[in-house]
């Protein structure tokens, strides 16, 4: 039985491509590479990867573009950017148009391949999650909506993942640490910063129920409250 994991690696550097290919394939993933974004889902529609590497400037298509076009018809494959740019903004673009992690060039391959086995084993552990109740919403947790009197609203992979692990701490406090190394990979002030501004996306996106609240515990973390 063949175990090798499908990886999309779509860079537009054939040097840099070439060299994380090789390595990668050393580590028993099966690398598709290519160097624009219109080849990128052409193979991703043929060989259904299990994971997308996927460089942000890329000519024909980029991207933010390309993960936008997969997320509409993927919720759950993971996707990482390698990107030379760092700023909030840039990482933030990222994670809206349905990216998990980020790369800042340049990278190791160790650093690489730990992010690609970590997003790998969490959506190993997504089960058919019933809906679960958050005040008068209903969450979605694998489809990532948020439904309220019939209507249904599309979350981010990140927004999804930052809701599900308050709900799991409902009531308690979610260790602020703890949640940025789990879905960020490390605390620092840059991704500390990313955080605050999806926590505030949520809760503009659960203020129609009054009873639902996300309190900023200082220096602990946050609550969900409902």
């Amino acid at each position: 039985m063949n175990n090798t994991i499908k990886i999309l690696l779509a860079e537009d550097e054939p040097s840099l491509g070439q060299i994380v290919k090789e390595s990668l394939e050393t580590r028993n993933f099966e690398v598709f590479h290519v160097e624009n974004g219109e080849e990128a889902y052409k193979i991703y529609k043929e060989e259904q990867p299990a994971i997308l590497v996927l460089d942000v400037m890329m000519p024909k298509k980029d991207g933010f573009t390309l993960a936008k076009e997969i997320r509409e018809e993927n919720s759950t494959i993971p996707i990482i950017f390698l990107t030379a740019k760092s700023q909030t903004k840039d990482v933030l673009e990222g994670f809206s148009h349905g990216g998990n992690d980020y790369l800042k060039k340049p990278f190791s391959m160790e650093e690489l391949i730990v992010r690609i086995h970590s997003l790998l084993n969490r959506v190993e552990k997504i089960k058919d999650v019933e809906k679960i109740k958050i005040g008068n919403y209903t969450f979605n947790y694998k489809k990532q909506t948020l439904e309220l009197d019939n209507i249904s609203n599309l979350l981010t992979h990140r927004e999804a993942e930052l809701l599900y692990n308050l709900w799991q701490q409902k009531n308690e406090v979610l260790d602020r640490t703890f949640i940025l190394k789990k879905l960020w990979g490390n605390d620092d002030f840059f991704n500390a910063r990313s955080m605050d501004v999806f926590i505030s996306k949520l809760r503009k996106k659960l203020k129609k129920d009054e009873n639902i609240q996300i309190v900023n515990i200082r220096g602990f973390g946050y609550k969900l409250m409902c």
